[in-house]
């Protein structure tokens, strides 16, 4: 089972609701994405930090129906 990239911004909007969130289908297969995420709730945070506040808005969907997401993070 995939995820639709729809579905992707929702989690992370949830999560971070300031965010502005593109998302792109990389293969068009529904499986490989590219997320670049700006956020105020980043600020002070290191890229790490970033981006596990962007794995942990997916649920635990990421390696299950989220096969690969690369993701940019920024603040705002």
């Amino acid at each position: 089972m995939t995820m639709d990239l729809k579905e992707i911004e929702v989690l992370i909007k949830e999560a971070l609701p300031d965010a502005s969130v593109e998302i792109q289908d990389l293969a068009g297969d529904g499986n490989h994405y590219s997320a670049t995420i700006i956020s105020s709730q980043f600020s002070g945070k290191s890229k790490i930090e970033q981006h596990k506040m962007v794995y942990n808005s997916l649920q635990g969907k990421m390696g299950n129906e989220l096969h690969a997401l690369a993701i940019k993070t920024k603040e705002s």
